[in-house]
């Protein structure tokens, strides 16, 4: 069972477990800095970070240093039984009390990627609500 407080968003409305409807908002985790990543950047730089939120269409963030807006980046992370390597862009970064929060979108995610994204998701929301 993870350390944190993970705390579902509200999910937008129409969405369920089983994943939003068309043209809908998917549901959001809150990691709270419980799932590490490193980002890769375009100068084949590596950056340490930590993820404070997630969706299969993209997430926050938790970073030392901002990145700039609109870059596009490597992200790699482990989330419940699925190694995740996908490309995402930036958004508009967050002065954060201990750090920067980073927004980005994924970009082109693949279909097995989004599959496991729903699939440990949704197993993380179920540990962490279940006890």
């Amino acid at each position: 069972m993870p350390d944190t407080h993970t705390v579902r968003a509200a999910p937008a409305p129409g969405t369920s477990s089983a994943g939003p409807r068309a043209g809908q908002r998917p549901f959001r985790v809150k990691l709270q800095g419980s799932v590490l990543v490193i980002i890769c950047l375009p100068n084949r730089r590596q950056v340490r970070g930590k993820l404070h939120q997630l969706s299969t269409s993209g997430g926050v963030l938790h970073l030392e240093s901002s990145l700039d807006e609109k870059i596009t980046v490597d992200l790699v992370f482990h989330l419940g039984s699925a190694t995740i390597r996908e490309r995402a862009q930036t958004l508009f970064p967050m002065w954060a009390t201990q750090g920067w929060l980073q927004p980005f979108r994924f970009t082109g995610l693949s279909e097995n990627s989004r599959t496991a994204l729903e699939i440990n998701l949704q197993s993380f929301l179920d540990r962490t609500e279940g006890g």
